[in-house]
């Protein structure tokens, strides 16, 4: 019998294994889609401008992103136990490893738009714990992502002179959509200690994330003037750099909003001072970024550019902008920050729209799973 049932064994094997094959090449930047996702239901709930039926399509799309989010954290934990070997050569890439901080950032951005979004679709209650247990796991996986990565990129990868990429920020970012997101969870916990903690220990974060981004930043743009524009296919790369920039004006908003009631009255006026003297200049640098990003963009499309997984880019760093000039809007009254808001939502749902679609044709026909025609550029680490 043992004999009998040999042949079928191997064969259901080799059957998993060549199913399992199209996960080999599924690294840790293809989170960037749930995040990409799941920042167009965010942002949209806080729009100032109220638009008729927003809020039913941004918990559908909320919906969506925690569906991905569900498929693709079981197709990494299948990628981890079947290809053990590509997992760990990409913690050796300085090219892919940064991309881990995507994880952390994709749990935190479902999780929030949970409490924001969700509560029509899954309830008050679920929302509130869910958002609770994602911020948790999230918030952890983050602050130690940007400690492991950067660790990584010192003792064991070797980084060559003017390699700097705006990838790079991605690990020290986490962080700071913790401390955007963590002021939501304030009320829900008890008063006194654990608020405060909880409101303090997001500026910590916000601290952490700011002093780790002034540091790379000198980095990406001494590569830029020294090195000339990123190769084609990593240019759409350089819209990560809005990610800090906006999520970092969001947070100083959000917990502005938070400290009433939390911490006492002069740090609480001195909070909401804060996020905006913080928040516009932040916010303009945003802008000037933003435009000599698009028009590094739009040289690399006449140059050829074409769809790759990087265009994701578009979505989440855009997306806090969004939430960034939506906070000050709120706090300063101005019109022209609301129109900001509601002008970079339009460009983040095209952005949306077009990485979305360009992504599922390329799941459909194979090419965005296929193995890479050469080893990764800058696959090397030290010697231990």
């Amino acid at each position: 019998m043992a004999t009998t049932l040999a042949p079928v064994r191997a064969r259901a094997l080799h059957d998993l294994e060549i199913r399992s094959g199209a996960l080999r090449h599924l690294g840790p930047n293809w989170y960037a889609a749930v995040m990409g996702t799941a920042i167009v239901a965010g942002a949209g709930a806080v729009l100032p401008l109220r638009v008729p039926g927003l809020p039913t399509v941004c918990t559908a799309v909320w919906a969506l992103s925690a569906v991905l989010l569900a498929v693709l954290l079981a197709a990494r934990a299948a990628h981890w136990l079947r290809h053990g070997d590509q997992a760990r050569l990409h913690l050796m890439d300085p090219a892919v490893a940064p991309f881990y901080g995507c994880l952390p950032m994709a749990l935190l951005a479902v999780g929030g738009g949970a409490l924001s979004v969700g509560s029509p679709l899954i309830g008050r209650t679920a929302a509130i714990a869910l958002d609770a247990a994602l911020w948790t796991a999230g918030t952890a996986g983050g602050l130690l992502i940007a400690a492991a990565v950067p660790y990584l990129m010192i003792t064991r990868h070797r980084v060559e002179p003017g390699s700097a990429s705006p990838v790079w920020l991605l690990p020290v970012v986490a962080p700071m959509v913790s401390a955007a997101l963590g002021p939501a969870l304030v009320p829900h916990l008890p008063a006194g200690q654990g608020r405060e903690a909880m409101l303090l220990g997001c500026y910590a974060m916000f601290g952490l994330s700011l002093l780790g981004t002034l540091v790379m930043l000198p980095l990406i743009w001494g590569r830029l003037v020294q090195h000339g524009p990123l190769p084609i296919a990593l240019t759409p790369a350089l819209f990560l750099v809005l990610g800090p920039l906006g999520q970092s004006t969001t947070a100083v908003n959000q917990l502005a909003d938070a400290a009433p009631g939390v911490v006492q009255a002069p740090y609480a006026a001195a909070m909401s001072g804060f996020a905006v003297l913080y928040g516009v200049p932040v916010m303009g640098f945003a802008l000037l970024w933003l435009a000599l990003a698009a028009a590094l963009v739009v040289r690399a499309a006449r140059r050829g550019m074409t769809f790759a997984m990087t265009w994701w880019a578009f979505t989440f760093p855009v997306g806090t902008c969004v939430t960034g000039a939506a906070g000050l809007a709120h706090h300063t009254g101005l019109d022209a920050f609301a129109w900001l808001a509601t002008g970079l939502y339009a460009v983040l749902v095209a952005a949306w729209a077009v990485a979305g679609t360009r992504t599922a044709r390329g799941l459909l026909d194979g090419t965005l799973l296929a193995a890479p025609p050469h080893p990764p550029a800058g696959a090397h680490r030290r010697a231990v």
